[in-house]
C-alpha cells in the first residue's frame, strides 16, 4: 500500500470481526511504530497488548464501575471542556457517527449503548494499551511523544489491512486497567488503541469526518507570494 493511500485511507473503525490478531502481525506493526522521532531519543513509550479473557475482564470492570456511578481515573490530564470551534468539531463527529448508526437524539438507550461500546473498546478482539515511564510525569515532551508513537502505530495497523481507533474510553477506570493488564508502578497510563479486522459492514466505519485545510491550519513566512 503506497504511503498516500495509508494516509487518505485511513479512519477510525468502531466495528470488527471477531477474528483473532496474529501476534507476529502485531509486533511487525510495532516494531514499524516506533522507528517514530522523540524529544532527544528519549523514547518513552511502552506497550501492553491485551486479548482474550484479560481484555474481556478489562471491558466487564470498565462498564460496571461506570455504570455504578465510579467517577473516572484516567491517569492524563484531559484539561477543561471544548469549546468554540473546537466543541463544533467534536458536535459533528458525534452527529456523523448516530447518523451512520441511525442513533435519534432522543434514544438515550441506543446513546448509552453507544457509549458502552467505547468502555468495551468497541468489540475490537486487540487492546493496545500505550504507557510511559513515570519518571518523565510533568513534562509536555512526553504526551507528545506518544502521540507520535500512537499515530504511527494506526497507519501501520492500516498499512496491514488492520484498523484501529484511539480512544480513552477504554482506560476510564484506570484501577481495572492496571489489574487486568498487569501494568507496572512505574509506568502512566496513556492513551488506548482497539484494534483488529474491520467490519465495514458496520455503518460507523464508512464515517471520514473532514478536516481543516492547509490554509487554516498554516501560515507560511518567508515565502514567495
Amino acid at each position: 500500500m503506497e504511503f498516500d493511500d495509508v494516509i487518505f485511507g485511513r479512519r477510525s473503525i468502531r466495528g470488527y470481526k471477531p477474528d483473532p490478531v496474529p501476534r507476529e502481525l502485531i509486533e511487525e506493526i510495532l516494531t514499524l511504530a516506533m522507528r517514530a522521532p522523540s524529544s532527544m531519543n528519549t523514547q518513552p513509550w511502552n506497550f501492553y497488548v491485551i486479548t482474550g479473557e484479560p481484555l474481556d475482564r478489562i471491558r466487564k470492570g470498565n462498564t460496571e464501575r461506570t455504570l455504578a456511578g465510579v467517577p473516572q481515573s484516567r491517569e492524563f490530564r484531559t484539561g477543561q471542556p471544548f469549546e468554540g470551534i473546537h466543541r463544533e468539531r467534536q458536535v459533528d463527529v458525534a452527529k456523523q457517527l448516530f447518523g451512520a448508526m441511525g442513533i435519534e437524539r432522543d434514544n438515550k438507550e441506543k446513546r448509552q449503548d453507544w457509549v458502552l461500546r467505547g468502555f468495551r473498546q468497541f468489540d475490537a478482539p486487540v487492546c493496545v494499551i500505550i504507557t510511559y515511564d513515570k519518571v518523565l510525569d510533568g513534562s509536555d515532551d512526553t504526551p507528545f511523544d506518544c502521540g507520535a508513537v500512537a499515530t504511527a502505530l494506526v497507519n501501520a495497523a492500516w498499512s496491514r489491512g488492520l484498523g484501529t481507533v484511539i480512544n480513552s474510553q477504554g482506560i476510564m477506570q484506570s484501577p481495572v486497567v492496571r489489574e487486568h493488564a498487569g501494568i507496572a508502578d512505574d509506568q502512566v497510563i496513556m492513551k488506548s488503541i482497539a484494534l483488529g479486522w474491520p467490519d465495514m459492514a458496520f455503518p460507523s466505519n464508512a464515517v471520514v469526518p473532514p478536516r481543516k485545510s492547509v490554509a487554516e491550519a498554516a501560515t507560511f513566512v518567508g515565502f514567495d507570494t
